[in-house]
């Protein structure tokens, strides 16, 4: 049978399996190992089976609620009986818009579906409700010897009528001498059992699961090795040994390299503002109107006996509240900003408020024991 899709606030029992309510492309189904009641929400789905050392849960389980599920492969059951089902190998191949097409005029087809064969009515394969052509290609090369070395694909399909040679016609008129490199081939496997029941004569079968499928693989076209009018053949990559892709992409230099308050920075700062403080033990409330502070947000506090950079713990519309040395003064007036200087020093003035691109710089502004969206590599500087 097709696996169930996850629900929420449902009891599981241990041994129930539930799959993701939409498709991940990792092969994972998860089996729930710890019984309990779902959560409102479904969880973030672990990528990776579940592994453990010594009955402890290494990676590959998630919580869910009071449920914990182990994430198995959705096709080990059936391979490992003395007579499994056929497995059935799917291509996807998509174009790039922008390097094989005019992204404002792009061609009728852009993504290319494909398989080496006939469902059951000689017709085209159907696997989650998309058809896969029945074309003449031969895919092989996708063993990974443990050498360390990358396995290199080949992909050969059969020139017919030149149709692929009109569309590398196509491609290379935008991009001259381009050949189809870069784009991109997802290699999709899964069993004939779990394949649409369009497939099948009277057009039913009850163990169809578009979910069930092996890990997705994901290549690159390399080079074109050779065409003839008979056929074509690609050489493929992963997305690790692509030509022409550097790694970093970023250069390794101690200065972050975000832009400051872009979406990478994340730094959003309220605008300065004045109001009164009190004091009670470590606890020092600020209340100022629409102060518009988050809890966790860093604001620089000056006016207080200790002034400095504080972390907000509580707050509410007019009001929040900062941890504080049990001594000094038990009120006053404050100000508080959130805008610093290029010398990491708060300011109240927003034409002053610049970044000096250092990871002081970050601390002033988050907090130096909060999470830094920091854009630099500050260790680099530390070998020679």
């Amino acid at each position: 049978m097709a696996y169930a899709a996850w629900t929420s606030t449902t009891a599981f029992s241990v041994g129930n399996i539930r799959r993701a309510t939409t498709q991940t492309g990792f092969g994972l189904v998860f089996r729930c190992i710890v019984a309990g009641t779902s959560g409102s929400t479904e969880p973030a789905w672990p990528t990776k089976t579940y592994k453990t050392d010594d009955g402890d849960s290494l990676e590959g389980y998630v919580v869910d609620g009071t449920v914990t599920w182990a994430a198995i492969s959705a096709v080990s059951e059936e391979l490992q009986k003395l007579a499994p089902s056929a497995v059935i190998e799917l291509f996807e191949l998509a174009l790039v818009s922008g390097l094989h097409y005019d992204p404002g005029d792009p061609p009728a087809t852009t993504t290319y579906y494909f398989h080496a064969g006939t469902n059951e009515l000689l017709a085209n394969i159907t696997w989650n409700g998309q058809a896969y052509s029945r074309f003449p290609v031969q895919a092989e090369g996708f063993e990974y010897a443990g050498t360390g070395q990358l396995p290199t694909p080949t992909l050969r399909v059969a020139n017919l009528n030149g149709l692929l040679t009109l569309a590398l016609l196509e491609v290379n008129a935008y991009t001259p001498g381009n050949d189809l490199i870069n784009a991109k081939l997802s290699r999709i496997r899964t069993l004939k059992k779990y394949l649409d029941a369009v497939n099948f004569t009277g057009g039913t079968n009850p163990t169809a699961d578009p979910f069930a499928e092996f890990p997705r693989e994901v290549y690159f076209i390399s080079r074109k090795v050779s065409e003839t009018r008979n056929q074509i053949e690609w050489e493929l990559a992963s997305i690790f040994d692509m030509q022409g892709v550097k790694a970093p992409k970023r250069q390794s230099i101690t200065r972050c390299q975000w832009i400051y308050k872009s979406a990478e920075c994340s730094y959003t700062p309220v605008a300065s503002f004045s109001g009164t403080w009190s004091r009670s033990t470590t606890t020092l409330t600020v209340t100022a109107t629409a102060h518009g502070l988050l809890v966790d947000d860093a604001v620089h506090l000056s006016g207080i006996p200790t002034n400095g950079v504080y972390t907000v713990v509580t707050k509410t519309a007019n009001n929040f509240t900062v941890k504080v040395a049990n001594s000094g003064a038990a009120s006053g007036s404050v100000t508080a900003t959130q805008w610093v200087d290029i010398n990491d020093q708060p300011t109240t003035t927003l034409a002053d408020d610049v970044c000096a691109k250092r990871l002081a710089s970050c601390e002033a502004r988050f907090g130096t024991n909060q999470p830094l969206p920091f854009g630099g590599f500050p260790g680099v500087g530390q070998f020679s």
